[in-house]
């Protein structure tokens, strides 16, 4: 095997986990109150984690100051820059928006375009225009690898397999570019449009091109199986609005299968909409039960409360592990308050804070880190995460692969052996 072959070897799932679609993916969110939709979410950069500290207040950026700068700023550019044609005003404007920002020391501060926040609110919808797969990106080596690929989706059909490693995409070498860059400015595109992707298939030690049609892909957040003759099984990837119907579907789905436990699977899910999750736990608990509590910097609270009348009154075991962050611990925090669930897994990676997406007048957008949520317990789970009951960390073998077999899954192995004894 040459060398460049060698460097497949060994490819983990990384922390990052995004649908390869027509999108903008929002870097290192962890909690969005978007225009009366809050998303508590965590993706892109969810190897970082800050504990800020509160500040004295600052004095006010003086902006004639600033206008003054810019104006030199500018003037040089007209007399000495080489290259004026590639100038891009648009793209000026919106850095002075970002650096902005950047000043707040908020990891999760951004400024969007108008075209981005477009993009990031399709996103939540759960429809795109794109190839239907989800593709996971290894923090070490910068691999961006398929883990699942949409049934009838074109990324299907075009026989993309999970595992492929992303090489190129219509000749542009892609490791190690970001995972959002690479969504946005290569992958996405207008529907019938197509693309070329390069993949390595480790399996066969072999590089395929194949060429992909995008069209509009509803994207399935929720998947499930029947694993014996009464225990079911629900991986759940992401919060996305179309969600909660999902899960519910699939839950009334395998009940009449004969489900009478169930594991809910939420490894590696970075999160989603607050409102899916709180309709998710809501259909799991009785109602009465505090799901979510929200307060601001101000100590105003907003709470969530269960109210729609159902409960799933079954053994239960919820399987998590680091990269299962803020919805996802929104979620696995009510079933461990209530104890309705066993939880099975490594500690949850420890998000509990929410942001803020607020419209400007141009039909841009800023989000702020401005809220902490709490579990129903009254827990502050951000930057401690979630103890499971039961501790089990993956297999070092296991860990190797991109799509775990179930013969190799230890962790599901221990959640099966849980929810049988209950």
């Amino acid at each position: 095997m040459d060398s460049k072959n060698k460097f497949w070897r060994g490819v983990m799932v990384g922390v990052l986990v995004t649908a390869l679609v027509c999108l903008i993916t929002v870097g290192a969110s962890a909690g969005i109150y978007m225009f009366g939709r809050r998303v508590i979410d965590n993706q892109t950069q969810v190897q970082v984690q800050t504990e800020g500290t509160p500040s004295q207040a600052q004095e006010p950026v003086n902006f004639e100051n600033v206008t003054k700068k810019l104006e030199q700023i500018q003037d040089i550019i007209d007399k000495k820059y080489l290259f004026e044609e590639k100038i891009d005003t648009s793209e000026e404007e919106a850095g002075i928006y970002q650096g902005f920002l950047s000043g707040l020391n908020d990891p999760y501060a951004v400024y969007y375009t108008p075209d981005e926040l477009t993009s990031f609110l399709d996103e939540t919808n759960g429809s795109y225009c794109g190839i239907g797969a989800l593709v996971s990106q290894n923090v070490q080596t910068g691999v961006s690898t398929i883990v699942r690929v949409f049934e009838g989706s074109p990324a299907e059909e075009a026989g993309i397999l999970p595992g492929d490693a992303l090489y190129k995409v219509d000749g542009t070498e892609v490791i190690g570019m970001d995972l959002s860059l690479l969504v946005n400015n290569y992958v996405k595109g207008e529907e019938g449009s197509q693309l070329t992707i390069t993949v390595y298939r480790e399996n066969s030690d072999e590089y395929k091109d194949i060429t992909l049609t995008r069209r509009p892909i509803d994207v399935q957040t929720v998947s499930g199986k029947m694993l014996d003759e009464e225990i079911g099984y629900i991986s759940v990837v992401e919060f996305d609005r179309v969600t909660a119907d999902q899960f519910k579907s699939k839950i009334e789905e395998l009940q009449g299968e004969g489900m009478k436990r169930l594991i809910i699977d939420l490894r590696n899910n970075p999160g989603g909409e607050v409102t899916t999750v709180v309709s998710m736990a809501d259909y799991i608990l009785k109602d009465g039960g505090r799901i979510l509590t929200v307060a601001n910097k101000k100590g105003t609270e907003e709470t969530y409360d269960a109210e729609d009348g159902h409960s799933l009154e079954i053994p239960m075991v919820v399987l998590v592990n680091g990269n299962s962050a803020s919805a996802s611990e929104v979620f696995t925090g009510a079933m461990k308050d209530y104890g309705v669930a066993t939880i099975v897994g490594t500690k949850t990676f420890g998000k509990g804070i929410v942001q803020t997406l607020m419209p400007l007048s141009d039909g841009s957008a800023i989000k702020l880190t401005t809220d902490h949520y709490y579990t129903p317990n009254g827990n502050d789970i951000h930057g401690k995460g979630i103890e499971p009951d039961l501790e089990v960390e993956l297999d070092e073998e296991a860990a190797q692969e991109v799509v775990i077999p179930e013969e190799k899954d230890n962790q599901l192995q221990k959640a099966v052996e849980v929810v049988k004894g209950k």
